[in-house]
């Protein structure tokens, strides 16, 4: 039996060494194509296209692509000769692709190159690695439009330069790199009639799905956490910890429009969780309020964005695509022109 035991663990030892090294092998040969793939591209770059032989260019790509397909098959067609071209042109530093190259592969950057905006395609970058995405997964997010949905998407320009630099450098995530507005709730199934528990069961039932909306650094702790506070009960809908944040993150489900009460409520379970159960080395708990729509006004009397509460819609049957973009860029616009303002006035104090 002892024999049956050791030879059990040798096979599962054998198996994770063997694992490791094809995952080893995998990781070293897609990173060898992206940086075979960029010096193709730069070296066409240099040698035809900036050269002033751009039109020439033109004509050679192609006769280089029958040739090279020819003897090393349809991974050098010129469709494919021109991205990397592209790629080489977007990201012309090689230390930094090679160390980009160690997580992401070609497929990755194939999708990165063509997010035109460079802090956009920063912030890709950087959440990508962080959260360990495949390629499927940072075309979802692309698709989703995750960055304008993310908080930082609507600050100064400076300030998305800052954050992204602080999360490149230091791993310093910030908290609105974190959240998001509006969340995609769509995959709950819920119908036009619904209760608050009804949705706290859905997202309970999807709650993989959830936390891949919220961010892989969420870890779920508990639903309708009890806590007492001068002999009275009050319930938090949703208990997380977000790990890179170091903080505890409730989240408040409401069915209607952001009210002002709410942020009253969610003062309490904050300042709660802060006396009650937060651990030495960890940072203030976050307040998520989910509502299924919101009133701007009154979330910037209440200086929420001075606060450790966060206030954002979620929706549960995606409109067309068209429609949620002009919604998406119409709120960015209308965040950045308050920024400026803002600071125009401190300008004329």
């Amino acid at each position: 039996m002892t024999g049956l035991l050791e030879d059990k663990v040798l096979f599962s030892d054998l198996k994770k060494i063997i694992d490791s090294s094809r995952e080893n092998v995998a990781r070293t040969i897609n990173s060898e194509i992206t940086l075979l793939y960029w010096k193709i591209g730069e070296r066409i770059n240099t040698e035809i296209l900036q050269e002033k032989r751009a039109e020439y260019g033109q004509f050679i790509i192609k006769e280089i692509a029958q040739r090279l397909t020819l003897e090393y098959g349809n991974s050098f067609s010129e469709k494919n000769l021109r991205r990397m071209i592209q790629f080489s042109s977007i990201f012309p530093n090689f230390t930094i692709v090679s160390t980009l190259s160690r997580q992401l592969s070609w497929s990755h950057f194939t999708k990165l190159i063509s997010i035109k905006e460079s802090l956009k395609r920063d912030f890709y970058i950087e959440i990508c690695q962080i959260e360990g995405w495949s390629v499927r997964q940072l075309k979802e997010r692309i698709d989703s439009m995750l960055y304008e949905r993310t908080a930082i998407s609507k600050k100064p320009e400076k300030t998305i330069e800052n954050d992204i630099r602080a999360l490149k450098s230091e791993a310093n995530l910030s908290a609105d790199l974190v959240f998001r507005d509006p969340y995609f709730l769509d995959f709950l199934g819920l119908q036009n009639t619904y209760s608050e528990k009804d949705l706290e069961s859905a997202i309970i039932a999807e709650l993989q799905r959830f936390i891949s909306e919220l961010g892989s650094d969420f870890a779920f702790l508990a639903r309708q956490k009890r806590i007492s506070i001068d002999s009275r009960d009050y319930y938090i809908d949703l208990l997380f910890y977000h790990r890179r944040l170091k903080s505890l993150v409730v989240i408040d489900l409401k069915l209607g429009e952001f009210e002002a009460a709410y942020k009253g409520q969610m003062e309490l379970y904050l300042r709660y969780l802060e006396k009650y159960e937060m651990l030495e080395g960890e940072n203030s708990p976050i307040g998520l309020i989910l509502c299924a729509g919101k009133n701007e006004e009154h979330i910037e009397l209440l200086q929420l964005d001075q606060t450790n509460i966060k206030v954002a819609e979620y929706i549960t049957q995606l409109p067309e695509k068209k429609l949620l973009q002009e919604k998406l860029h119409k709120s960015l616009e209308l965040a950045r022109n308050k920024f400026l303002i803002a600071e125009l006035d401190k300008e004329g104090n």
